[in-house]
């Protein structure tokens, strides 16, 4: 089986790990936290990260340090992963729930101007929703795959509303947008994960980039439970989201190949494009011009197949030995979130269960792509 994303760990992380175990630095006091954090913020164009346990913590301390609380909403994409509408919950707060653009697969900026001219109101310092009569409090755009989002329009329409902006850029170490860096796109906060499937993993965790000193200072405060010195005085509900130093230590050994990493993800993606392209079944991941993903996942989408159809040319990608996955399930379909207020969303009901991720570790070979290449076009040829 040709997996679908196996991290590289072929650098310094065994030696990273051998100085957290001669130390005895294994826990989120430690050398290599610190040194995580400044890699991750110098990566992202920040200037200041603070590491957290898993990229949904940061999320949820994100959202919270902005002042997200109960009976809010949050304008989300409904196209994402189930922990960016789990952030969201953990504050008390529900997701409203907007459709993506079919060019880029992030939240549509059109439909969100519209949706706040045409369903808020402001009533003092609140924007609320007319519907259900509740605070609108942030933005929590979604870079898919990657891939930023609009995130100049987002964020002017975002100003022009006193709303905040948090990014769920979990993918997106790496990409540029218009030349800028993923961190340097106007969001308040910016929020990275460095699960196990991650170009740069740390077996887990996650960190929270930003430009205002005050802020990330809270969101280090909240991280740490809210300990005020050393005494065990805590000023408010606090979170216990640190990263060890041992994953931290993954992580550094990482990040000194990050370029290496995001250019092996982008050389994929680019082959699986070209290979495609004479199929008119076959449509590659979204490219918008001015922006370069980090290509997290690489893949194709395919037309005219039914749902039904397409589990059944997935079942035969993984007989032919290629570790071939589906993607995220809209959170509108989700149990949890079927009563959250929703637009129309036409883009990503037609367009989630037609994509396929395929095989992209940074050490995929090309006889290996060619392998995974070849099966696609012979079981797309079943039907």
């Amino acid at each position: 089986m040709i997996p679908l994303a196996v991290p590289d760990l072929t650098g310094n992380e065994g030696c990273y790990l051998q100085e957290c175990i001669d130390s005895t630095f294994v826990s989120s006091v430690g050398p290599f936290v610190g040194r995580f954090e400044t890699a991750v913020a110098q990566a992202a164009g920040a200037p200041h990260a603070v590491a957290t346990a898993s990229g949904t913590a940061g999320l949820h301390v994100a959202l919270t340090a902005l002042g997200v609380g109960r009976d809010d909403l949050v304008i989300l994409p409904s196209l994402t992963f189930i922990a960016s509408a789990n952030a969201i919950a953990y504050c008390g707060a529900t997701p409203w729930l907007l459709d993506v653009a079919a060019e880029s697969w992030t939240l549509d900026a059109d439909l969100l101007e519209r949706v706040l001219q045409d369903q808020t109101i402001r009533q003092g310092e609140h924007l609320v929703h007319r519907e259900s009569g509740r605070r609108l409090a942030a933005i929590l755009p979604v870079y898919t795959l990657g891939l930023p989002a609009h995130m100049e329009r987002i964020v002017a329409i975002a100003r022009a509303y006193r709303l905040p902006v948090v990014a769920d850029a979990a993918a997106a170490l790496g990409s540029t947008a218009q030349g800028r860096a993923v961190a340097d796109l106007g969001a308040d906060l910016t929020v990275f994960s460095f699960n196990g499937n991650k170009t740069v993993t740390a077996g887990g965790g996650g960190a929270v980039v930003g430009t205002d000193a005050e802020l990330m200072q809270l969101v280090r405060h909240l991280t740490t439970t809210a300990r005020q010195g050393d005494n065990y005085d805590h000023d408010r509900i606090g979170f216990n989201y640190r990263l060890t130093n041992i994953q931290a230590a993954v992580g550094c050994a990482q990040l000194e190949r990050l370029h290496a990493f995001v250019e092996a993800k982008r050389r994929i993606h680019a082959r699986y494009a070209v290979a495609f392209q004479a199929s008119p079944r076959l449509q590659p991941f979204p490219a918008p011009a001015g922006f370069a993903s980090a290509c997290w996942l690489s893949g194709t989408v395919v037309t005219g197949l039914e749902p039904a159809e397409m589990a059944t040319l997935l079942d035969g990608l993984r007989q032919e030995g290629v570790g071939a996955r589906s993607f995220w399930k809209p959170i509108h379909l989700q149990a949890p979130y079927r009563q959250a207020p929703r637009t129309a969303q036409p883009v990503s009901e037609s367009l989630w269960f037609r994509i396929v991720t395929l095989p992209c570790s940074t050490g995929l070979t090309e006889h290996e792509q060619d392998s995974v290449i070849a099966a696609v076009k012979k079981r797309l040829a079943d039907f």
